[in-house]
């Protein structure tokens, strides 16, 4: 599966945002008590929305459940300006009835659709650990060579053979349900993406 650099980016900052509420300066966990307070500050948060939507998704952290997961795969390949419709994505999930009064006031601002659509796309990324494809590319460390040109990093051959085997499954099962959710979404009036 690809993810736009919009929703990676997004993704980045979604965690960051989540790691932030998460701990107090003591080290405890207080994430479920400064969520609770986020939601009661729903009608202030709704101004960052466009600019800042991660700020103002995880007041919605925990709230969704992924019924076609290929939809959600498909819809995080789109940019910023080609996401699929709120009613396109909708039915593939479940909202907690906790959630349904949040959901319900979202939907009542101009840009509501288009952050309920961000928002799910962050729930689903958060609890998905990124592929290979995906992740960002290891910057590479002049200090890995010698002044020959030579990689100096230590590595066991035999290790590296293993991580390819299991990567080379990982995406062998990604394109099966990229082509799965490519099958859906073409049964539903899509077109089929170019390969």
């Amino acid at each position: 599966m690809h993810i736009s650099s919009f929703f990676l980016e997004l993704r980045s900052a979604y965690q960051a945002e989540l790691d932030d509420l998460t701990f107090d300066s003591e080290g405890r966990n207080v994430l479920r008590k400064r969520l609770d307070e986020k939601r009661q500050e729903l009608g202030f948060l709704l101004q960052l929305m466009d600019l800042n939507p991660e700020m103002v998704a995880v007041v919605l952290h925990q709230a969704f459940k992924f019924t076609v997961p290929t939809v959600m795969d498909h819809f995080l390949t789109r940019n910023e300006d080609a996401l699929l419709a709120w009613s396109q994505l909708q039915h593939a999930l479940k909202i907690e009835a906790w959630a349904q009064p949040l959901v319900a006031t979202i939907l009542q601002e101009p840009m509501g659709e288009w952050f309920m659509g961000v928002a799910a796309a962050l729930e689903y990324m958060h609890n998905k650990p990124l592929s290979a494809d995906n992740r960002p590319a290891a910057h590479k460390d002049d200090n890995d060579h010698d002044e020959h040109g030579n990689n100096t990093a230590r590595g066991d051959g035999d290790d590296d053979h293993r991580d390819n085997t299991a990567e080379d499954g990982d995406e062998a099962d990604a394109r099966a349900r990229e082509e799965a959710g490519n099958d859906w979404l073409a049964a539903q009036g899509f077109d089929r993406k170019d390969r």
